[in-house]
């Protein structure tokens, strides 16, 4: 029964977005923007695969018999083998109502590339997207699994299945391979393993984990990362399981601090521990918590260092001067106070350390108008920004028509 009135405005039912909505449809408004960026060289540095998804194709690639074998006994459970979860993954679709991130279960071409990799173009043609850095999901909680076999196991498995199996068929995806750090000398081997290969263009540590990064059995790890010339990430994630997190009753209270928290916690032992002064040329990148917090740590580790040099003898300058040296990504990037925003970013150097990320398909993704919206960056920061940052930290060839207005600066100044 059609109860529309004559001379009443029309009501029209718009399609229900679920897990089956295609990419370009999620991201329909985003599109008109992309088309603005065409001169622009953009480099996502964190983007993500749902390898549960292809979990199969992962284990497939276990290279010990016995912990393929317990992996596909999980599998006939409909588990993803292996891994451990924790009870916030569930928590991130808001129950249902941000479906994308429940699952992507849209129509692909099944003559095509890799679904995944299909799924990753999309994202980038949809954003403006040049070049995408993929990480793993719930891998991330790896670095907390009870046993560290299974670390080893899975990580390389899954460095075999992205670098065989998805960046062969696109040279814009690359990725920074998944270290099984709780296995100092397997990392190693994974560093000597792909450091040539093109598509690799780092090494990341899931930083949701308890090993401290100053312990001596990491120094021939960084060594190597440090000779490939390429950088050593810190992705952040989140850990409900955490006795300090159980004190938080609501999702939003665990994630706000935990995705800081383990990141905080690193880069504060990577600093008075002398790490930077160990390992001079080794480029170091945050990834996913922000950059609120660092306004925060750089002001209390220098008031800090100030009284008790002693206690970090190796560090030749203030800690903060070392945090101006190292690398962020931008996503989630905090702009409720832009005056605040504006002062993270001059104090951190952010036109030439700050990297774009969208975290696309997580339920708090970032489009580039993030950046390009911010009031106070001029243009040049913008594009920086964006992706010139990136291109230099992971050694990539830029259009010449993308290149910019000019080499980046060292400090970053308020557009006037």
């Amino acid at each position: 029964m059609d109860d529309h009135k004559p001379g009443s405005p029309a009501v029209v039912d718009l399609p229900k977005i679920g897990n089956a909505t295609d990419t370009r449809d999620y991201l329909a408004r985003a599109k008109p923007h992309a088309d603005k960026y065409k001169d622009y060289f953009i480099v996502d540095v964190d983007a993500h695969v749902s390898e549960s998804a292809f979990w199969s194709e992962v284990t497939d690639k276990i290279e010990s018999d016995v912990w393929k074998q317990m992996a596909k006994a999980q599998e006939v459970r409909k588990a993803a083998g292996l891994l451990n979860a924790a009870p916030g993954t569930n928590y991130q679709d808001a129950f249902g109502r941000i479906p994308h991130q429940q699952a992507l279960n849209e129509p692909t071409d099944r003559n095509g590339a890799h679904r995944q990799v299909q799924l990753l173009q999309r994202a980038m043609e949809t954003m403006g997207i040049d070049m995408m850095c993929a990480f793993p999901t719930p891998m991330l909680l790896l670095g907390m699994h009870p046993q560290t076999e299974v670390e080893v196991q899975v990580g390389h498995a899954y460095n075999r299945w992205f670098t065989e199996d998805i960046v062969t068929q696109d040279k814009r995806i690359v990725g920074m391979l998944y270290l099984p750090f709780n296995d100092p000398k397997e990392s190693v081997k994974v560093v000597e393993k792909h450091a040539a290969n093109p598509s690799v263009v780092g090494f990341m540590v899931s930083s949701t984990r308890y090993k401290p990064v100053y312990h001596d059995d990491y120094m021939p790890l960084y060594a190597a990362i440090e000779a490939s010339g390429k950088p050593l990430g810190f992705h952040a994630g989140f850990h409900w399981g955490d006795q300090s997190m159980q004190q938080c009753n609501r999702f939003i209270g665990m994630h706000s601090i935990s995705f800081v928290y383990f990141n905080l916690l690193h880069l504060t032992n990577w600093l008075v521990n002398g790490l930077p002064e160990r390992f001079p040329k080794l480029k170091v990148i945050w990834i996913e918590s922000g950059i609120a917090w660092l306004s925060f740590l750089m002001q209390r580790l220098d008031s800090e260092y100030m009284m008790r040099p002693s206690e970090a003898p190796l560090l030749k300058k203030r800690p903060s001067e070392y945090v101006r040296e190292m690398y962020f990504t931008t996503q989630p990037l905090e702009h409720s106070n832009l005056e605040l925003t504006q002062a993270t970013m001059k104090a951190m150097n952010a036109n030439t350390q700050l990297l774009f990320a969208s975290d696309w398909p997580h339920w708090d993704f970032d489009l580039p108008n993030s950046i390009t919206n911010l009031p106070f960056l001029d243009e040049q920061a913008k594009r920086n920004i964006l992706g010139l940052n990136a291109a230099r930290v992971f050694n990539l060839e830029v259009p010449a028509h993308k290149s910019g207005l000019a080499a980046p600066a060292r400090d970053m100044a308020p557009a006037k």
